[in-house]
């Protein structure tokens, strides 16, 4: 039979001299210039025909003419190494993707699956089996973000055509609301903390809502915290990433904010501030002039886990349970709502990227606040 026009070569083939089927062919040229040569093997004439016109319809989109056969931890291992690496994502985010694509996305099976052979169904069973191991929706949509970037690099470099993890809906997060404590359990917890030299900081925090990181970044520099105009500017926060401690910009462009200061939390930071210089006179030449506000003894930035640490003891000391650092932060909030502050600025106060986010976070108010607030409506009304 003769080949239809623009069909390409299409012939039968031979197996041990007898006939198996048929096969074809066309010519193209790759993103080198270098010309390449496309084989389709099927049981009829048809099969070829049809693999071959989906073969030029790749090219015609810009697509690779088949798809890798490389496995997806072989890629994803070079994304790591290449793509993630030159990102201009924070150096911390690189590093936690890189962490997360190695323990939940290249170990078998999902990183045993060639990049031909990845489907959605493939990235579903990800999503699932990862519930399976009872991971938090907030990590499972991290591994997936991950996932579906790393997949858009692979469509960009010409080994498949289609991103598979695009035609499957990102994990949602069910929002919980954050575990705060009332006034007088945060006065015990801190009076459990006196002793410690991170006492301030809780303070701070505690008075503030200042996230832990933007708490230990803060620096006296007058731009940054004003204590005779009562204010402190957000513009850096600390971290550990992998065995350093890193400043950073502040999480989102809305964390950066200025955030009044109390009379009484300014008295606190003159008196920290006094007791810092005493103890740089005492370390002499070991001190590191970091300019921080919260230091350890000889200078240098606090790790973040340190907090957590005097926390949990001092929670024990007050029989608190349950309670971290960002409890501090959770509890402040939930206690300028209830005391009627508008959530618009509670989440300017906290450095949301969004109104939402409050409400998701601390939408419960107090049966006394609900009480309270429908019978001031009522009155008013004069009911």
């Amino acid at each position: 039979m003769r080949n239809a026009n623009g069909e390409g070569s299409i012939y039968q083939w031979k197996r041990n001299g007898q006939p198996d089927g048929y096969k074809g062919a066309i010519s193209y040229r790759d993103e080198h210039g270098d010309t390449k040569r496309y084989v389709a093997y099927g049981r009829t004439r048809q099969q070829v025909r049809d693999k071959l016109d989906a073969a030029r319809d790749r090219l015609k989109a810009g697509a690779p003419v088949k798809d890798a056969d490389r496995t997806v931890a072989d890629w994803l291992a070079q994304w790591r190494a290449t793509s993630l690496a030159v990102s201009d994502r924070k150096k911390s985010t690189r590093e936690l993707y890189a962490t997360l694509c190695r323990k939940h996305l290249e170990p078998v099976p999902f990183g045993a699956v060639t990049l031909d052979r990845l489907r959605p169904s493939d990235v579903e069973a990800l999503v699932l089996a990862l519930r399976g191991k009872g991971l938090s929706d907030s990590t499972i949509r991290q591994v997936y973000t991950i996932a579906r970037a790393a997949l858009d690099g692979a469509v960009r470099d010409g080994l498949i055509s289609r991103n598979p993890a695009a035609a499957v809906k990102r994990p949602g997060i069910q929002r919980r609301e954050a575990r705060h404590l009332e006034a007088a359990d945060v006065v015990a917890l801190l009076k459990a903390a006196e002793s410690s030299r991170y006492h301030a900081a809780l303070v701070l925090i505690a008075a503030t809502g200042l996230r832990k990181g933007e708490c230990l970044a803060l620096r006296w520099d007058g731009d940054v915290l004003n204590l005779d105009e009562g204010w402190l500017k957000v513009r850096e926060t600390l971290g550990r990433v992998g065995n350093e401690l890193v400043f950073s910009d502040p999480k989102t462009p809305r964390a950066r904010r200025t955030v009044p200061l109390s009379p009484a939390v300014v008295a606190m930071l003159r008196r920290h501030r006094v007791e810092q210089k005493a103890e740089r006179l005492r370390a002499g030449d070991q001190w590191r002039d970091s300019g921080l506000v919260f230091t350890t003894e000889f200078g240098g930035p606090v790790d973040p886990r340190n907090l957590l640490r005097v926390v949990e003891a001092a929670a024990q000391t007050a029989r608190v349970e349950g309670v971290g650092v960002h409890t501090l932060r959770h509890s402040v909030a939930v206690g300028w709502l209830e005391a009627g502050v508008h959530i618009k600025a509670v989440a300017d106060l906290l450095g949301h990227s969004s109104i939402s986010i409050t409400g998701d976070i601390y939408g419960h108010t107090t049966d006394v606040a609900a009480r309270g607030a429908v019978d001031g409506w009522s009155g008013a009304l004069g009911l």
